[in-house]
Formats: structure tokens, C-alpha cells, sequence
């Protein structure tokens, strides 16, 4: 019995009751048996043997929860089960082991996030997230189990969760630790969330014939999505999938069709493309067909903006743009991130301005000599970040998510160009363009870029952020603080961490997440470039994500809560002593 813990004699146990022994383990005796489980309610922490025992039911008296003394089981699925422990009776004598049945905790972890996923309980989730990182399991791998449920589970296929827990996945090197806890559990609830109640996901066989080219496969896709017919449309990819194709000609082929028609789904289906493929990275080769397929059934009954009297009238935004896209097809369109050709400034000032078929006639002009699509997507990211940073807070507050609409759209067409380079996406950057045009009377009035005032030599910092967002309308007051830090020499690694926890504190909804994601990614992009533009730039993202999240800000918070609380139960803390 090396190792084991002696608990008493079995005459002891029966006359006395319950029994706390090394290493927080409770011992009983019912019905002629001996039984040890660990003596913390998995549910709070709530000491066990200060529950009750009938039946072969223990139930803990703080909320209830009912397990099965003999195996640990539980009768109520939010509490999860209680770890048991093996029982030896040598002369009498009880001998505990003091390690649970359950040895691999890791897949132990695992599972409960799965059952969690299944169920939609935040707190299984949580616990399992903490437990899982605590064990040293990657945060992606973690992410994973979550891309790959939400692909499975949600009839509906890809949407606004799977999002989250991509964007979210995405910025975990941003975040110190408790950061990405919370960052893990948003993405994993709101997957879990959007997936309760929806049915299996089941995938359509391929074509029989695995020897059509990949350029019929392109335009069967294509001509299926026009006509919204999503199932043909699911064989097809599933065809060009199994022939091989890889990552980048499937991007291609898929953001043709999403492409094909202005600005679909308000932006949604161009981003949902781009962060499906983005998920890639975090999931196994296997899984890929199941992320990929679970983006078709977005077409069925996708919106196109060509049809809206808004983009025909007062200016018809639609044929100027087709007849450039006319032109770029039969001239070709330079690929990549190479060359120059444009001025950053000009094409800047064009994008925010009130003449937007200007504006396509340079955009056609820069491309057809050469100028980089990449490049082009990115000035056009910054123009809709700028629509936000003057975004005034006399608009309606619902108005907020169209200048977001905007600018993750243009984030979505500017990381599609440097995925594939495909001469077709830059008509997104087409799109983005006239959006940017529509969202102009947002910015009337404009609102004031903060200047420096109150900028020290004493950098501020970056938790006064947070209490000045634990108040309602701080919208200029924020962006005011953030522009003061900036210029007193304040790095961005600390506060990109604040501005996260500003977002994950919350109970957000889907919109913030997209923002916070997309403006770090592109504020990266522009990290590497010095000079007054760049510079400039980098600030207009940091101002814009400020003003979204200061204008979202507070909310009950009751998600972070739950993920506070798994985080303590994992160290141990007595909860019900408070």
C-alpha cells in the first residue's frame, strides 16, 4: 500500500460518519460499502461532506447537485462529475488512494469542454478551459476542439460563433494569461451558444468523377451560388477537396462567388470566408472539408447590395463599378504586393470623399498600372477605420455597426489579396470603396480628432483605461486618454493587452470582437513602416477600436464572471466562505 492514505478503521467510519483525510478527500460509508470521492463539489467547491447521503445519492447543499457516491457521476450535467477514489480494506483497516480513478487529466479536461460544447454550460466550459491551460495544453489546441464542433454541430453552418472563436484565437499573443482564458471562453460559448439546439451538420459525397479540372470546378461552383443552390454547390467544393486542391485555389474559387456580387450579406460572407480559412491553421488537414463546406449555406438566401436603391440612387454606384471590372478582366490586374504607382495620401483622401465615381475611376486607373491590390485594400482598411474615429455620437447609436460592417469588410478583402493574390478579389476592394462612400453622412459632423493635450513625459497607465470605460458615453474621453498615452511614449504591446480586456470584460456582442481583431491585425500590418504615414495610421486603428469598444461599454458582464469563477475553483479558493 506504498503511497496509499490510511483513513481509519471501517467500525470507525460507520459509527462516526464522514471522514476528511490528506488531500481533500471524503470518506463514507453507506450501505455497507466504503466509498472516497474528492470532497469539493465539482460544481462551486462546496465541502461534500457537509452534504447529505440516501440511496446512493450525495447531494451537496449549497445548490443541490446530485452524484452517484459509487462513481463520481452526476445526475445534473452543469455540475460536472466528482473525481473517485480507489478503496482497499486490509484487516479492517480502509486504504485510500490519493490519486483519482481518472489519471489523465488532460483528456479528462477535454472531454468535459466537449460535454460542455454539447450541453451549452458556460461553466463546464470554462472549468475545462482553465484546466486545460493549466496543464499546459496549447490555447489553439484548445480553440480547435471548438472550430471543430461548431463546424459539425450547427446545421446553419459557419456564422457570428465560429467568428468570434477564430478573431479570438487569432489575437491570444496579444493577451497576458487571464486575457486569454477569457478570450478562449468568449469564442467557446458563443459557438456553443449558436450551436445548442441546431442539429448534426451531415456533408454531401463528392462527384464520382474526381477527374473534372479545377477550372470546371470553379465555374460549376460559381454558376450554383448564383442560382443559390447551396447543396450543388457543397459537392462541388467537396469534389475540388478531395481532388487535392490546396488552400489557396480553394480560397479562390470561394471568394469568386462571394465576390461576384456587391458587398453580400452586408460584408458578412466576404469576412466569414476570410476567418473560415483563417481557422485552417488551428484544425487538423481532416477536418478542413468540414470548415469549408460549412460556408456554402450562407448563399441560400444572401443579400446583394447591387439591388438596393441606396447603391442606384442618388449615384449609381453599380454600373460605373461594373464597367471598371469590365475593363480589368480584359486588360488583367497585376497580382501581389509588389510595386508602387499610387499615393497613399491621395487614394486616401479620395476614398473618405463625396465623389465616388472619382474614386473607382483612380481605383481602375492604379490597378490597371500596376499598382499593388494588396496595397490598395489596405489604404481602402484605413479609410472605413477613419469612418469610425470620426464617427459623431449624435448618429444613432445602431449606426455604429455600419461603419463596422465597413471596415471588416475591408479587412476581409485586404488579408483574401494576401492570401491568394487573385486578380478577381479585387473587387471587393470595389465594394469597400462605394460602402465607404455610403457611410459619409455618418461623419456629419465629423467628430474631432483628439489632439495631445495633457501629454507628459510620465507615460499614463494602461488600467486607467479601464476605469474610464466602467462608465457610460466615455466615447472622447477614451479616445482622448489613448491619444495622450500614445503620445507620451506608451508602447502598444500594454495597451493592445487593456484594450482586450476592455472586450473580454464585457458581455459583447458580435461586432466588438470582429472590431478589436480586425483593427490589431491591421495595425500590425502596418507595425513594420516608419515615416508620418504610417505612423499616423497606426494611431487612426488604435483611435478607431477605442471609440467602438468605449461606445459598447459597460454591460452587466455576467459572461467574464463565470470565467472568474472557474479561474478560482481551479486555485482552490473557498467561494462559499464569502
Amino acid at each position: 500500500m506504498d503511497g496509499w492514505i490510511q483513513a481509519g478503521t471501517v467500525e470507525e467510519l460507520r459509527e462516526q460518519g464522514p471522514k476528511l483525510i490528506k488531500g481533500g478527500i471524503v470518506v463514507f460509508y453507506h450501505e455497507d460499502d466504503v466509498h472516497a470521492l474528492d470532497n469539493r463539489c465539482p460544481h462551486l467547491g462546496f465541502p461534500l461532506h457537509m452534504g447529505s447521503l440516501c440511496n446512493g445519492i450525495l447531494t451537496c447543499h449549497w445548490h443541490h447537485a446530485r452524484f452517484d457516491v459509487c462513481s463520481g457521476g452526476t445526475l445534473d450535467p452543469w455540475a460536472d462529475d466528482v473525481p473517485v477514489h480507489d478503496i482497499t480494506v486490509h484487516d479492517g483497516l480502509i486504504w485510500i488512494n490519493p490519486k483519482s480513478r481518472n489519471s489523465n487529466q488532460v483528456q479528462l479536461y477535454k472531454d468535459r469542454l466537449l460535454s460542455g460544447l454539447e450541453q451549452n454550460i458556460g461553466l463546464v466550459i470554462a472549468k475545462a478551459i482553465v484546466g486545460l491551460m493549466e496543464a499546459g495544453v496549447p490555447e489553439t489546441e484548445i480553440a480547435a476542439i471548438g472550430i471543430e464542433f461548431g463546424v459539425k454541430q450547427r446545421r446553419q453552418g459557419w456564422s457570428s460563433g465560429l467568428t468570434i472563436l477564430t478573431a479570438m484565437a487569432n489575437i491570444l499573443p496579444k493577451l497576458d494569461k487571464q486575457g486569454r482564458i477569457l478570450a478562449l471562453f468568449q469564442g467557446l460559448l458563443h459557438t456553443a451558444r449558436e450551436s445548442a439546439g441546431s442539429g448534426t451538420r451531415f456533408l454531401l459525397d463528392p462527384l464520382p468523377n474526381a477527374g473534372v479540372s479545377e477550372e470546371r470546378l470553379t465555374e460549376w461552383y460559381r454558376d450554383c451560388i448564383e442560382v443559390r443552390d447551396t447543396r450543388g454547390a457543397e459537392r462541388v467544393l467537396l469534389t475540388a477537396v478531395q481532388a487535392g486542391a490546396d488552400k489557396k485555389r480553394l480560397f479562390s474559387m470561394m471568394s469568386m462567388a462571394a465576390t461576384d456580387h456587391f458587398y453580400i450579406n452586408g460584408g458578412h460572407t466576404l469576412d466569414f470566408h476570410n476567418k473560415a480559412f483563417e481557422s485552417l491553421k488551428y484544425v487538423g488537414h481532416e477536418q478542413h472539408k468540414y470548415v469549408l463546406a460549412s460556408l456554402v449555406p450562407m448563399f441560400g438566401n444572401a443579400s446583394r447590395s447591387e439591388e438596393l436603391h441606396s447603391w442606384q440612387s442618388p449615384v449609381n454606384l453599380v454600373q460605373p463599378i461594373k464597367e471598371a471590372f469590365e475593363e480589368l478582366s480584359k486588360n488583367g490586374v497585376s497580382s501581389g504586393s509588389g510595386g508602387s504607382g499610387i499615393d497613399d495620401e491621395a487614394l486616401l483622401q479620395a476614398l473618405l470623399g463625396d465623389d465616388p465615381l472619382r474614386t473607382a475611376h483612380m481605383l481602375k486607373d492604379a490597378l490597371l498600372g500596376g499598382a499593388s491590390s494588396v496595397r490598395i485594400s489596405q489604404i481602402a482598411a484605413l479609410a472605413a477605420a477613419e469612418r469610425i474615429v470620426r464617427f459623431h455620437t449624435h448618429n444613432d447609436f445602431g449606426d455604429w455597426i455600419s461603419v463596422l460592417h465597413t471596415f471588416t469588410h475591408a479587412h476581409a478583402v485586404h488579408e483574401g489579396l494576401i492570401r491568394s493574390a487573385d486578380s478577381w478579389l479585387v473587387r471587393g476592394i470595389f465594394h469597400t470603396a462605394a460602402t465607404i462612400y455610403l457611410d459619409r453622412f455618418l461623419n456629419i459632423p465629423a467628430a474631432p480628432r483628439p489632439d495631445a493635450i495633457g501629454a507628459t513625459e510620465e507615460v499614463p497607465q494602461p488600467t486607467e483605461l479601464l476605469e474610464i470605460l466602467d462608465k457610460q458615453q466615455q466615447v472622447a474621453p477614451a479616445a482622448a486618454w489613448v491619444i495622450r498615452y500614445l503620445r507620451s511614449g506608451g508602447k502598444p504591446e500594454p495597451l493592445f493587452n487593456v484594450l482586450g480586456h476592455a472586450l473580454l470584460r464585457e458581455d459583447a456582442e458580435f461586432h466588438t470582437f470582429q472590431m478589436y481583431e480586425a483593427a490589431v491585425a491591421e495595425y500590425d500590418r502596418w507595425a513594420s513602416e516608419s515615416g508620418p504615414f504610417a505612423e499616423t495610421a497606426r494611431e487612426t486603428l488604435i483611435l478607431a477600436l477605442t471609440r467602438y469598444l468605449a461606445s459598447h461599454a459597460p454591460t452587466s458582464r455576467e459572461t467574464p464572471h463565470t470565467a472568474k469563477i472557474a479561474w478560482r475553483l481551479h486555485r482552490g479558493e473557498k467561494l462559499f466562505e464569502e
